[in-house]
């Protein structure tokens, strides 16, 4: 009888969950009711598959609000009304403007009206679908209302929010986060009344006495809506069913173009790679996924176009179809990639390929997908509240002081004025928790589905202009819409870009083809780079851990890289199994502590399982699963799979057939635990392949164009690091870095020869509109001829001139930038001009004699910084002056267990948690000649010396070895403080200039 109840997706409104609702029906004996968001239908699916499962009746739809103003609620009568609601929602949700009063006339929609909303638009007649929604608190008025004399249209409309007292407190919070005010501040209108509750069947029969026509009413109108979707087990696939007109044709195109391409990618066509074909040609066919790689492929084909670099990576990369077609670069032949791993006969779900493209192009790769395919949009997602942030949101309601908001944050709970609101805040911030904030975009999923997009739920429009589901994957997954993955990485652009570079500043350079990678999986000089960790900016390779785990492992060729991107994960370490493997990898003899039959099972990997593939290939050479099942066995363990009786019927047959084979129960114990420690963390061996692909495109342009490619890599924001330790690497690498230059540098930063020209966006608060005059007028007009010349043709505010002049951008003209500062006050444009007129005369400059002016490199560094982010010196000569040791990186090794001190700059620190609960850190230095080295920081020595931002540090500590690894084990740790700005230290007014 209940027809507007709301969930907490109702977002900043309302506070229970759909699992919460549905008890809270139960405890009422409710048969059916409605779930009715206020403008949005996010938790409908979720609805329906909940309430039927509990043989609740699911009746959804919506409760159309403007602000506070509550219009009606529209309830489906079926799957079409449902269409109808979401549409209506999303015509008025993407251009953000008010829902009507009164609303369209619908075909399949019941639509009530609230009591008040009636009595104000003197409504006397209502369509056939039209009722009048009569509250709890609506009772007394009704009785004096000539509106009782519609007795047909009278439907109970209570609303149904709140179960407790606790609920209301939380709702009121909550709206007062949503308005971002105080709690006192909070109207009456914009909150909920505590009537806003689920009455008992009798309590509510009590109360409408004499109106019993209402709850009849009430109840026939439930009767006439019937919703149905069909989820889990007997889900049905609600993606795009076909590319072309029919399947058969679809089939026919697919195998098509696999016998046209397959020439490219295999020189020799042996009968493995013929029957692997027919094999997965089958599979695709019978699991009903053909177009599922016919919608891959025509967006590949887009990519390749338009010259768009992409990654196809994921389970993908196991298929030999998706190989020939291109959609993933892998050859899963080579690497002995197990199809079942990517499509089985006890997968329900459309295969997985993750594509990255770079961030530049997804967008574009995007609206091509939304034109292409009629029924697209974006996944969506919601963003709940973490405790942190919904602490600080709470203390401002109450009113409580950001300072003392923060020190209550950092842990410093005595606080006696405040502590009773802190408790509050505490107990509240625990309730709301975990309750959806906002919705969002998924990072990549884009949905191409069979039927309209409103056919599930209503779309938003986020500010890119492409349609959003208001749900999230995993109601759509458990529905049957299954997403593709359209992702984007700097990566790739720092490949294109690099390219792009080379080209302009080496044009007579002979650069290979950047697509075929076999010629740089075996170049010695490439690898070589890998052996010792020097990977700076390349992909996905140049943290400080892969750093350390490549020289650690001596890795120099693909397959070791391979290896090595899978090892790093968690799921290895877990097990134990990351340290056998590198041991068993440097040193052979130790491969005979291997398990006999898991090195004969996994020789490539010396009997330690290294992939999620190594899952497959022990539950099925071990303990005679067929691969499908080992598959389900593996999805299982990482938490995918859907079906825990299948799960676990399959982990007996795994026990059983051991048992079988002659493996005593300890080795089956031990082979199991390890399966189970590794399984939920593991990488896929293609998915570390196509990265390991992309890795090595990017060290051929590192070892043979490493300013271009590190050019590139500053153009796409740098990597793990930050600028600063990119800059650094140009240097180390022959190249030089300046400041912009007014008629040499680019929006972009640039190179010419060996000389890196900062661009004008890298200049913090320099407006995108002067950059734009800038290289306007100088690519219509030629260069500037002098600091007058550029003060005639760019009208520019002086703030903006003098970020210029600090930066030293005209030294060409003037390289003592003290001396343009005083020019330009005088000279310069006191007020911005957005539009000036052109000028037929130049206005005539006035020049005054100067005194001396001297310039100082410390200013220079300090304005760098200010405006950069970094100083573009040398930052070992900015400490004040004392006596350093002279040892660098290099010298390390000389120091094996025992005592060593260096000075480093910082570049990177992380801190992770010991077993018993302690922080220590991991830190990156460079030490005077740009070299990279490393420190750990073992607790108490973070906690007596703890790392205190970007500089200069003065180490002590004991070098340590591991299998050609040094890393100095710190027991002193101290910022060394620079010399101060001379222009705001008195005691430095004779500091010596650098």
């Amino acid at each position: 009888m209940y027809i507007n109840c709301h969930s907490y997706y109702s977002l900043r409104y309302g506070v229970l969950s759909v699992p919460q609702l549905l008890e809270l029906a139960l405890k009422n004996n409710l048969t059916a009711f409605a779930l009715t968001d206020i403008n949005n239908t996010s938790a409908c699916l979720e609805f329906i598959r909940e309430a039927t499962k509990k043989n609740i009746q699911p009746i959804v739809g919506a409760d159309i609000r403007n602000g506070s103003n509550r219009c009606y609620v529209c309830l489906a009568k079926n799957n079409k009304g449902y269409l109808e609601i979401n549409q209506f929602l999303t015509q008025h949700l993407h251009p953000q403007k008010d829902f009507p009063e009164i609303p369209p006339q619908f075909s399949n929609v019941i639509t009530i009206f609230p009591f008040e909303k009636v009595l104000e638009f003197e409504m006397e007649s209502f369509a056939e679908d039209w009722h009048i929604g009569i509250s709890v608190a609506d009772l007394n008025k009704l009785k004096f209302s000539h509106l009782k004399s519609h007795t047909s249209k009278l439907v109970l409309l209570q609303p149904v929010t709140f179960s407790s007292q606790s609920h209301l407190n939380i709702h009121r919070l909550l709206r007062c986060i949503d308005l971002n005010i105080v709690l006192s501040k909070l109207p009456e209108l914009e909150q909920g009344s505590q009537k806003d509750r689920m009455y008992s069947q009798s309590e509510i029969r009590e109360r409408f006495e004499g109106f019993e026509h209402i709850i009849s009413n009430t109840q026939s109108l439930l009767d006439d809506c019937k919703i149905s979707f069909a989820f889990d087990d007997v889900r049905i696939n609600q993606n795009q069913a076909t590319y072309f007109s029919n399947k058969e044709e679809d089939y026919k195109y697919l195998e098509k173009l696999v016998y046209e391409r397959i020439s490219k990618r295999y020189r020799i066509i042996d009968q493995i790679i013929k029957t692997r074909i027919e094999k997965e040609l089958q599979a695709i066919r019978q699991m009903d996924f053909v177009s599922y790689f016919l919608i891959n492929y025509d967006i590949i084909q887009y990519a390749i176009k338009n010259e768009y670099p992409y990654i196809g990576r994921g389970s993908g990369a196991n298929s030999v179809v998706a190989y020939i077609l291109g959609i993933t670069n892998v050859d899963p032949i080579e690497l002995d990639l197990y199809f079942e791993r990517f499509i089985n006969l006890y997968r329900s779900s459309p295969p997985d390929f993750d594509i990255d493209f770079s961030w530049k192009d997804r967008d574009d790769v995007t609206h091509y997908i939304f034109k292409r395919f009629p029924n697209t949009a974006l996944m969506g997602t919601y963003v709940t509240f973490k405790y942190r942030a919904v602490v600080r949101e709470l203390a401002k309601v109450f009113g409580l002081p950001k300072s003392e908001i923060d020190d209550f944050l950092k842990g410093n709970v005595q606080n006696k004025k405040n502590d009773h609101y802190f408790k509050l805040v505490m107990k509240y911030g625990k309730l709301i928790h975990g309750f959806p904030n906002y919705l969002s975009v998924h990072s990549g999923g884009i949905v191409i589905l069979k039927n309209p997009i409103q056919s599930y739920c209503a779309t938003f429009m986020p500010p890119k202009g492409f349609q959003t589901l208001q749900i999230d994957m995993h109601i759509a997954e458990s529905v049957g819409i299954f997403k593709f993955d359209i992702l984007a990485q700097r990566g790739l652009s720092k490949i294109k870009d690099a390219i792009e570079l080379i080209k302009e500043n080496q044009p007579q350079a002979h650069l290979k083809d950047i697509d075929d990678t076999e010629p740089f999986k075996n170049d010695p000089a490439i690898n070589d780079l890998l052996k010792v960790g020097d990977c700076m900016g390349v992909f996905y390779v140049e943290s400080p851990a892969m750093r350390t785990l490549m020289t650690r492992l001596q890795t120099q060729d693909y397959l070791g890289l391979v290896a090595a991107s899978s090892i790093i994960r968690p799921g290895v370490t877990n097990g134990g199994m990351k340290n056998a493997y590198i041991e068993r990898h440097r040193f052979p003899e130790k491969r005979k502590d291997s398990h006999p039959v898991l090195m004969e099972i996994m020789p490539e990997t010396y009997g330690v399982m290294v992939y999620q593939e190594d899952v497959l290939k022990v539950a099925h050479h071990f303990a005679g699963l067929t691969l499908s099942e080992a598959d389900v066995l593996r999805r299982g363990m990482s938490g995918k799979g859907r079906s825990k009786e299948q799960f676990d019927a399959l982990e007996k047959k795994f026990h059983s057939n051991c048992t079988q084979k002659g493996y005593t129960p300890k080795v089956i114990a031990e082979v199991w635990e390890q399966i189970k420690a590794f399984a939920g963390y593991a990488f896929a061996k293609g998915h570390s392949a196509s990265y390991a692909v992309e890795s090595y495109q990017s060290l051929y342009l590192k070892k043979y164009f490493p300013l271009e490619f590190m050019t590139a890599v500053l153009n796409n924001g740098g990597g793990f690091y930050n600028l600063d330790t990119y800059i650094n690497e140009i240097f180390r690498c022959g190249g030089t870095v300046v400041n912009p230059c007014i008629n040499n540098s680019d929006h972009a930063n640039c190179i010419k020869g060996k000389t890196v020209y900062l661009g004008f966006g890298m200049i913090k608060d320099l407006e995108h509109r002067s950059i734009q005059k800038i290289l306007n007028e100088r690519q219509l007009y030629g260069k500037f001829k002098n600091f007058n010349d550029f003060l005639d043709r760019c009208k520019l505010g002086l703030e903006q001139i003098l970020l210029l002049i600090r930066l030293n951008v005209f030294r060409t003209f003037e390289p003592n930038k003290h001396n343009l500062m005083w020019y330009a006050h005088i000279n310069g444009n006191k007020q911005k001009t957005p539009n000036p007129h052109p000028q037929l005369f130049k206005p005539k400059r006035t020049n005054y004699t100067l005194p001396a002016l001297n310039g100082n490199n410390l200013i220079d560094a300090y304005d760098n910084l200010e405006l950069l982010g970094f100083t573009l010196q040398d930052d070992f000569q900015l400490i004040k002056p004392g006596n350093y040791p002279k040892y660098v990186a290099a010298d390390l090794k000389s120091f094996v267990n025992k005592e060593f001190t260096i000075i480093g700059k910082l570049v990177t620190s992380k801190s992770t948690q010991t077993s018993k609960g302690d922080f220590m850190a991991f830190s990156t230095f460079l030490d005077k000649n740009g070299e990279c080295f490393d420190s750990v920081q073992f607790p108490k020595i973070k906690e007596q010396y703890p790392i205190s931002g970007i500089g200069i540090y003065w180490i002590k500590g004991t070098v340590a070895e591991d299998l050609g690894y040094y890393s100095i084990i710190t027991s002193q740790l101290i910022k060394i403080p620079p010399i101060p700005d001379p222009r705001f230290s008195d005691s430095n007014k004779n500091q010596k200039v650098i």
